[in-house]
């Protein structure tokens, strides 16, 4: 028979009663600003939010894996009726536990590969401000953007200041960057010669 799961005190207690039912030293905790719910978290630093789906069914409850990390992975989750706390830690440990072994360690392949991307980046950026000493270093979502910036006269005359402008975007992998100029064509028209013959023969 469904347990009465209509004030948050008996809420908490029954959560209490799954937790103790799931052994292995486990703990609650409320969370914060979020009513009709609470955090169960055991020895081995596993954590479950425990929620009531709506008030109109107070004994339908979510199941969520608690992740440390859940911006790139989807929390799974089961629903469960709240017959007995028994029953509930039985689904927990059936159906839940091995989803949330396989969202663990998707979540730490994906951190891995984003600091794995990280590093390459770091790599390239550095090795693009050595090439361009004074440039400015702006870190976007997944992206680093470097702009450099000269300013010059005429050697031995009088007249309108030149200003070269260089962009450099990194991108994910750090293999490969997009570049902007804006300068003079004769400083231009040989640069992309240069680059022209670095590729020859590629």
């Amino acid at each position: 028979m469904p347990q009465e799961l209509t004030t948050q005190e008996q809420f908490d207690a029954f959560v209490a009663d799954v937790a103790r039912e799931l052994g292995t030293h486990c703990r609650t905790a409320p969370l914060p600003a979020e009513d009709m719910s609470r955090l169960i978290v055991d020895d081995d630093g596993r954590a479950l939010r425990v929620r009531q789906r709506d008030g109109r069914h107070p004994e339908q409850l979510r199941v969520y894996a608690a992740l440390p990390d859940e911006s790139e992975v989807n929390s799974p989750s089961i629903g469960v009726t709240a017959s007995s706390a028994r029953h509930v830690a039985r689904e927990i440990v059936r159906r839940l536990y091995p989803l949330h072994a396989g969202a663990v360690q998707h979540a730490a392949e994906m951190t891995a590969l984003r600091q794995a991307e990280e590093d390459a980046r770091r790599s390239a950026v550095e090795a693009v401000t050595r090439a361009l000493p004074g440039a400015v270093v702006q870190e976007l979502e997944r992206r680093t953007r470097i702009e450099w910036q000269r300013v010059a006269g005429p050697q031995g005359e009088y007249g309108p200041a030149q200003e070269d402008l260089l962009w450099v975007v990194v991108g994910p992998s750090g293999k490969s960057v997009r570049v902007e100029v804006s300068s003079r064509l004769d400083a231009v028209v040989p640069m992309l010669a240069a680059f022209a013959r670095a590729h020859e023969g590629s």
